[in-house]
């Protein structure tokens, strides 16, 4: 059963790429981020304060981008992105 994740591209006020993720993110839709991040060039926000789960499938796209994102994350997930180390590879800002 795929799970429901919504993925909406914008920008932020200075130009800068946006994409606000909400909903669950885990290996049944992982394909879907991945395209929405490859397919933003430059670099990107990724706004996950409506994400209720990241699973290690979802760790693992974001990894991919590090160099290039920057996260706002809930209190919900910011402990699994500091002990993933994806913290230290990338700015994780609070919304």
């Amino acid at each position: 059963m795929t799970t429901a994740l919504t993925l909406t591209p914008g920008r932020r006020p200075d130009g800068t790429a946006l994409l606000t993720a909400v909903g669950e993110i885990d290996m049944s839709n992982t394909g879907e981020l991945a395209a929405a991040l490859a397919g933003t060039a430059g670099p990107l926000v990724l706004d996950l304060t409506g994400v209720e789960y990241l699973d290690s499938a979802g760790l693992s796209v974001l990894f991919t981008h590090a160099e290039r994102i920057e996260l706002v994350a809930n209190a919900l997930l910011e402990p699994v992105l500091v002990i993933s180390g994806l913290a230290d590879l990338t700015t994780v800002h609070a919304p």
